[in-house]
């Protein structure tokens, strides 16, 4: 067993950033299953596409999104800002990497539905299409959002000792 695989190894679990190939991945996974199952049994029987998901996946995305701008305030301790609290932005890290994973599964899904609906042409899956491209985009604005709200999570880089002029000394404000 090599260094990196022993069980003891405590960087084994850490948690990184989102890998975009996994977002892809999941969501072609989901397009491949929403196509699957909408052309071989279950499009006769469905009722129309709802609206409701769509505005909530919008609704989500609009949330994580200000809550970016906010928590990257909060921890470059713009002016007016409150420091931020270490255990909420652990919070968000997770929020945001799942919803960055929820978001590509679904924007996957109604991809593949949305594609098979420009395909088939009854007057229901032209009645569908508007509802499935909103799915589309709003899924994409949550993995969006997502991705900017765990970027905005990271903690800012900091000059090293070795870096300063000899003399400077750092306060939580600033040099003086």
């Amino acid at each position: 067993m090599s260094q990196a695989q022993s069980p003891r190894d405590p960087h084994r679990f850490r948690m990184g950033p989102t890998r975009i190939s996994t977002l892809v991945v999941a969501a072609l996974a989901a397009a491949a299953l929403a196509w699957l199952l909408i052309s071989t049994f279950y499009y006769e029987v469905a009722p129309n596409l709802p609206w409701l998901p769509v505005v909530t996946l919008a609704g989500l995305a609009v949330l994580e999104a200000y809550a970016a701008v906010n928590t990257r305030g909060r921890i470059e301790r713009r002016p007016g800002r409150d420091p931020v609290n270490p255990l909420l932005v652990a919070r968000f890290v997770v929020l945001a990497k799942a919803s960055a994973l929820a978001g590509a599964i679904f924007a996957g899904f109604y991809a593949g539905l949305t594609a098979w609906l420009f395909v088939e042409r009854t007057n229901a899956a032209v009645g569908d299409r508007p509802a499935g491209g909103g799915g589309v985009l709003a899924s994409l604005a949550l993995v969006a959002a997502a991705l900017w709200l765990e970027r905005s999570c990271r903690v800012p880089e900091q000059e090293d000792d070795e870096d300063r002029e000899p003399g400077d000394r750092e306060t939580p404000r600033g040099r003086l």
